[in-house]
């Protein structure tokens, strides 16, 4: 039995929602490996549409165990708020079909307040505002809250004192009033018995249901794009995002991945600041890419920037993520273009580059080198076979699978999980 492990290939928002529950009706465990609430899941499953943040996708299918690893910062207010929407649309989220890592990593209302601080000045990013930055930043410096701490409430206060002997620190510089201990302590000790219940040994269940020859979906949630260390720097989220975190952030080995499926939308969009070579926002171009395709974010309503496809950014997180095929999404929302146009390289002081360099200032100065391809004019919208696509889409397809040197395994054509068309499993490897 394979597991796969599912990755968006460019800045996140390539409709990951869809794929992931159609593949998680095969999967007996789904696991979100990094990020936190701010990214969003859309699912439309019947007549009912979901929105997610923080639960894996797997949630909303009852029979299955859906797991928060080590890899995610947790805001146990927004878990609360997410897990009694879902119970509003009849979706009841238990211990039993919910587990989450002891070791993760709790997001206090105080990151909140120091991540709006910093994107309400001139070094804005670009953020949710939701604290997900601070959290990450307090783990690494070995002062965070975590999950299991709210389990002894005896060394909380202890913990709480590390943490605030930094952040009151902060808070006095930049002319905030400083966070009281107990007020804190008072606060997680009130959640603390609404979420223990969901805490659990991420690492051994894991490994455990492995052994059992149990199907692992592992779910990621910003695209590679916005990895710490693989993506636009500084524009980028606080986690890892790559396909290798899936290991990492849920305490199970590399071994345990069997096959990585990139998420790809077939056109570009990006939420927030930072670079965008293929940026079509200012024309007519992006607007109708952006109507056509309902282009705002799940989590905040921010209209996202469109452009054209971009196949040397998805070439390179091929490589960066190990992606052994691509779910091409949103195929329809180009359906009657006379022409499109695809990014094939760039131009650098000068010269062609074929990979996006890691520097700020070249990110924002490379030029795209395009290719044009003809448009058609006949629907791809709602088809769930090759024979119903118009010849000019199958061309389009399968130059961008030359391109990014990467098949495409799986073509999405509308929202409605059954307009999809399969050309391999990857549970099936």
């Amino acid at each position: 039995m394979a597991n796969v492990v599912v990755v968006g290939s460019q800045w996140g928002d390539e409709g990951k929602g869809k794929i992931v529950d159609w593949l998680s009706q095969q999967a007996d465990v789904v696991v979100r490996f990094q990020g936190g609430h701010n990214a969003g899941h859309t699912l439309v499953i019947g007549n009912a549409t979901y929105k997610l943040s923080l639960l894996p996708s797997g949630v909303v299918r009852q029979s299955k165990l859906s797991v928060i690893g080590n890899g995610v910062v947790i805001d146990p207010e927004a878990l609360l708020k997410e897990i009694g929407q879902l119970a509003a649309q009849g979706v009841n989220v238990t211990p039993d079909n919910l587990r989450i890592a002891e070791n993760a990593v709790l997001i206090l209302p105080l990151y909140r307040e120091l991540e709006a601080i910093r994107e309400n000045s001139s070094a804005r990013i670009g953020t949710t505002k939701r604290g997900i930055g601070p959290a990450y930043e307090d783990k690494v410096g070995r002062r965070a809250i975590r999950f299991m701490d709210l389990a002894d409430l005896p060394t909380l206060g202890g913990k709480i004192e590390r943490l605030l002997a930094h952040h009151n620190a902060l808070r006095r510089g930049n002319g905030l009033a400083e966070v009281d201990a107990k007020d804190l302590y008072n606060h997680l000790a009130a959640l603390a018995p609404q979420v223990l219940p969901y805490m659990d040994s991420v690492w051994r269940l894991l490994d455990a249901k492995r052994r059992e020859g149990k199907r692992i979906l592992f779910e990621g949630a910003q695209g590679a794009l916005l990895d710490i260390d693989h993506g636009t720097y500084p524009y980028v989220t606080s986690s890892n995002t790559v396909a290798a975190q899936a290991a990492t952030g849920s305490g199970l080995g590399p071994n345990a991945i069997d096959y990585v499926l990139g998420i790809t939308k077939a056109y570009t969009t990006r939420v927030g600041e930072g670079p965008f070579p293929t940026d079509q926002m200012h024309n007519d171009i992006g607007k109708a890419l952006g109507e056509r395709g309902r282009e705002f974010g799940t989590v905040t309503g921010r209209a996202r920037r469109c452009g054209w496809f971009d196949a040397v950014l998805v070439r390179q997180t091929v490589s960066t993520c190990g992606i052994d095929g691509i779910a091409l999404t949103k195929l329809d929302i180009l359906d009657g273009f006379d022409e499109i146009k695809v990014c094939v390289g760039y131009k650098l002081d000068g010269r062609t580059i074929d990979y996006l360099p890691a520097g700020e200032h070249a990110q924002a100065a490379v030029e795209p080198i395009y290719e044009t391809i003809d448009g058609w004019k006949e629907p791809t919208a709602g088809a769930r076979s090759w024979a119903q696509l118009p010849a000019q889409a199958i061309k389009y397809v399968r130059r961008i699978e030359e391109l990014i040197g990467c098949p495409v395994t799986l073509l999405s054509t509308s929202p409605e999980r059954d307009d999809t068309i399969l050309m391999k499993n990857p549970f099936e490897t």
